[in-house]
């Protein structure tokens, strides 16, 4: 049970079973960047390097070898799918496990939603893409757990941007009244 706590600035002990994540990469296996997603303030500079080091680092381990590795003061968890991996950079001392399973169930929502998600697909509707993964992580850590309900708020978010045009169309066209008979006011 220590194992999973974290400690405060006044030593207290915190159970935190899910582990904060710092970014998550996903990129082709030509190194081709397709989604990028920052927990923790970087400038662009530190972006495009970091981005750079870990995908050449990536790249150029064996297909057998081990899903995890410690680059810098951090672990990196990642998972080839198809032509795309999918990698997240957490703590030290969060759990490699969870954070695959994180990894999966991203690729699983994807999967959803798009009916056998591709690389096309990312690359094509980059947005939704973000979207299905800010209703599933908020601020590096998992928001909701529930694949259910996670694709509800996607539904029905896409609801919602179909009904839109429709009242925005509403708002714009001016209406044409026009006038009572004098005898039926």
């Amino acid at each position: 049970l220590l194992s999973l706590c974290k400690k405060t600035n006044n030593n207290v002990c915190v159970l935190n079973f899910l582990p904060q994540m710092q970014f998550m990469l996903l990129f082709s296996r030509q190194g081709k960047l397709r989604l990028q997603k920052w927990y923790v303030p970087l400038s662009d500079k530190e972006r495009k390097k970091i981005s750079r080091d870990l995908v050449q680092t990536i790249l150029a381990r064996k297909p057998k070898m081990c899903s995890f590795l410690e680059w810098r003061d951090l672990k990196i968890v990642y998972k080839r799918y198809a032509s795309l991996y999918f990698c997240c950079a957490v703590e030290d001392q969060d759990n490699e496990l969870i954070t695959l399973e994180i990894i999966h169930r991203y690729v699983e929502l994807l999967d959803k939603y798009f009916g056998s998600v591709c690389e096309l697909d990312i690359i094509f509707n980059f947005e939704k893409a973000y979207f299905i993964l800010d209703e599933f992580l908020l601020g590096g850590e998992a928001q909701e757990t529930s694949k259910k309900n996670v694709l509800k708020a996607i539904e029905q978010a896409d609801l919602l941007q179909e009904v839109r045009p429709h009242l925005c169309r509403r708002i714009v066209e001016p209406t044409r009244w026009t006038s009572l008979p004098s005898g039926d006011q």
